[in-house]
């Protein structure tokens, strides 16, 4: 499985679309977070048609993988609606 992340997938697109119909699944990340995989529409169909369990399934076997634990997260910070800030 390839891994990468979402900024370097914006740039390389069409070559990883090309990859996962390859057959070689695409895993992309956020701050090293497994949160999508791109996958070929052959293998998306063959997937559907097992049920509703094959994510189950795909999650057992790449579980390697997908574990993020240990993995601190940035924390987001928001601005103050109620702050008003005046330049002059």
């Amino acid at each position: 499985m390839c891994r990468t992340s979402i900024y370097d997938a914006r740039n390389n697109f069409s070559n990883l679309v090309k990859l996962a119909e390859s057959g070689e699944p695409v895993e992309l990340t956020r701050y090293d977070k497994p949160v999508a995989v791109i996958i070929s529409y052959e293998e998306y169909e063959n997937k559907k048609n097992k049920g509703k369990f094959w994510l189950a399934e795909w999650r057992k076997e790449y579980a390697d993988v997908l574990s993020d634990e240990g993995i601190p997260l940035p924390e987001k910070v928001y601005p103050d609606p109620n702050r008003v800030i005046f330049e002059e």
